[in-house]
C-alpha cells in the first residue's frame, strides 16, 4: 500500500522491482523519521498549518511510535511500501485526521533527505566512539613498548631500526587525519534540507531555521534545489571518509598478517585467536586480520561506486539514489566491527622483545654507525664509505642502540602531541549538542 497511490494497481514485478530492499533497509531509519516528522509537525503549528490540538495527538502518538521502535516492537508490514508510509499509516490509525495534515509542506523527496542526514550523523557519531577506543589503545600500547626495537623496512628490505612504540603510534597518528574527513563529512551531513519538499520549495510559509533548530543541525541547505542535488554528494563525501579510516585499518592488517608470520615473529596472539588447519597441526592463523584487511578494500571501493551511480544524472530527483542505501549502510556495520574487532585483538597482542639479537638485523644499525662518525667529526660521504666498505669485508659490528632525540622518533614519541590532535578534532564535532537537542526534541511539548 502506498500513501501517494491513485486508483491505478501498479504491476506487481513492477512494484517488487522498484521496491528492491527498502523495506529491510528502511529499518535503520525508522527512529530518525519520526525525529523528523516531530520537528516538521512543530513547525507545521508554527506557521498555523496544524491546530494544536492536531499537534498534541500527534506529538505524543510519534513519540510512542519512536518508544516502539527503540523497544524492537516495529515493522514495516509486507503491504507498505516504506518506513515513512509505515510510520504515517501507523499514527493515522491512532489518531485519525490530524494524522493525515503532517505531510503538508514536505515531499517524499526531502522526508528521505532528512532522514539520510539524521541517520548518517548517528553513524558518524557510531564510527567516531569505535576509533577513540582504537586510537586509545594503539597510544597505550605505543607508550607501553616504545623502548621495544623492531625493524624498520624499505622495499620490504631492512632498512634501519625503528620500535614497536613508532608502529603503534603510526596508526594512532593515522586515525587522527582520518577523523579530519571525517569531520568534513559531519559538517555535510548536518544541514538541514527539510523544507526543500521534491526539490523546488512550497508554497506554504515554511520556517525552515525552525526545524533547523529542533533537530539539531548547524545550518540549512539553503538552496532548495542544491538540497535534492546533495543526495548521492553526501554519501560519497561519506564514502570517503569512512574510506580513509578502512584504509588504515588494511595497512596495518597488512602488517599484521606480515609479523605474525614465522619468518618475522615479531608478534603472536593466544591461540584461541587465531584459527587452525585441517591437516596442518602447528598452524595459528590470523584469519580476523586477513578479514579486515579484506573488508576495509572493500570499503575503499566504496567511493567509486557511489561516484558510478550517480555521475551525470541530471538536477532532481532520480529513482537510481535509492540504490545507494544498499551500499552504504552495510559498510557502516562493517567498519565498526573492524574498528571493535582490531580494538579487541590488540587488548591481547603479544610483542617479542628480543627482535634485533638476531644477526641478519645487523646492517640495520649502519646507518647508526656512519652518524656516529659524522658526530666525531668525519664528513659523511667519507663515514659512508667507509662503513660501506666494513660490511663488504664483514667487519661490521654495531652496537645495537639508537639514540634518536627529535619529535616524533624512537626516542621522542611525541604521543601527547598526537593525543592533544585528537582532543582537537573530538572537541570540533558536537555530538554532546546534537543529542542534548533531540532529546529536547523528544520530551518537551
Amino acid at each position: 500500500m502506498k500513501i501517494w497511490q491513485k486508483n491505478i494497481d501498479v504491476d506487481s514485478f513492477v512494484e517488487s522491482f522498484t521496491v528492491g530492499m527498502d523495506r529491510e533497509l528502511d529499518m535503520h531509519l525508522a527512529a530518525v523519521d519520526v525525529l523528523g516528522s516531530l520537528a516538521h509537525t512543530r513547525m507545521l503549528n508554527h506557521i498555523g498549518l496544524l491546530p494544536n490540538e492536531d499537534l498534541q495527538k500527534v506529538q505524543a502518538e510519534l513519540k510512542n511510535i519512536y518508544n516502539e521502535i527503540q523497544r524492537g516492537d516495529f515493522i514495516i508490514e509486507n503491504s507498505v511500501e516504506d518506513v515513512h508510509s509505515q510510520i504515517e499509516m501507523m499514527l493515522t490509525r491512532r489518531v485519525g485526521e490530524a494524522g493525515k495534515k503532517i505531510h503538508s509542506g514536505r515531499s517524499r523527496n526531502d522526508q528521505v533527505l532528512v532522514d539520510l542526514k539524521l541517520y548518517f550523523r548517528s553513524e558518524v557519531e557510531i564510527i567516531f566512539k569505535n576509533t577513540e577506543q582504537l586510537f586509545h589503545q594503539l597510544i597505550y600500547l605505543s607508550n607501553t613498548y616504545k623502548e621495544v626495537l623492531m625493524p624498520g623496512y624499505t622495499h620490504l628490505q631492512i632498512a634501519m631500526p625503528s620500535s614497536f612504540g613508532l608502529w603503534f603510534g603510526a596508526y594512532a597518528e593515522s586515525l587522527v587525519d582520518d577523523l579530519h574527513l571525517l569531520k568534513a563529512a559531519w559538517n555535510i551531513c548536518n544541514k538541514n534540507p527539510l523544507g526543500s519538499a521534491a526539490g523546488y520549495g512550497s508554497s506554504f510559509p515554511l520556517d525552515r531555521d525552525l526545524t533547523t533548530k529542533l533537530l539539531g543541525f548547524d545550518d540549512l541547505n539553503y538552496n532548495v534545489v542544491y538540497a535534492q542535488m546533495g543526495r548521492g554528494k553526501t554519501e560519497r563525501i561519506l564514502a570517503q571518509a569512512i574510506s580513509s579510516i578502512a584504509a588504515t585499518l588494511a595497512k596495518f592488517a597488512m602488517d599484521v598478517t606480515l609479523f605474525i608470520n614465522q619468518n618475522f615473529g615479531f608478534i603472536s596472539f593466544p591461540a584461541h585467536l587465531t584459527t587452525g588447519s585441517s591437516i596442518m597441526p602447528h598452524k595459528k592463523n590470523p584469519d580476523v586480520f586477513e578479514l579486515i584487511r579484506s573488508r576495509c578494500n572493500k570499503i575503499q571501493a566504496l567511493p567509486n561506486e557511489i561516484a558510478l551511480m550517480t555521475t551525470n544524472l541530471p538536477v532532481g530527483y532520480h529513482r537510481d539514489l535509492q540504490l545507494l542505501k544498499e551500499n552504504l549502510f552495510p559498510a557502516f556495520e562493517s567498519l565498526n566491527d573492524c574498528l571493535q574487532i582490531t580494538h579487541y585483538m590488540l587488548e591481547h597482542i603479544i610483542v617479542s622483545k628480543d627482535i634485533l639479537k638476531d644477526p641478519k638485523y645487523d646492517y640495520l644499525f649502519s646507518v647508526e654507525v656512519v652518524n656516529n662518525e659524522v658526530l666525531n667529526g668525519v664528513p659523511f660521504r667519507e663515514a659512508y664509505k667507509k662503513i660501506g666498505v666494513d660490511i663488504e669485508e664483514g667487519r661490521f659490528k654495531p652496537a645495537k642502540e639508537v639514540h634518536h632525540t627529535h619529535q616524533g622518533s624512537i626516542g621522542n614519541l611525541c604521543n601527547d602531541q598526537i593525543e592533544r590532535m585528537f582532543e582537537e578534532i573530538k572537541d570540533t564535532f558536537g555530538f554532546e549538542k546534537v543529542n542534548d537537542t533531540l532529546n529536547s526534541l523528544l520530551t518537551e511539548g
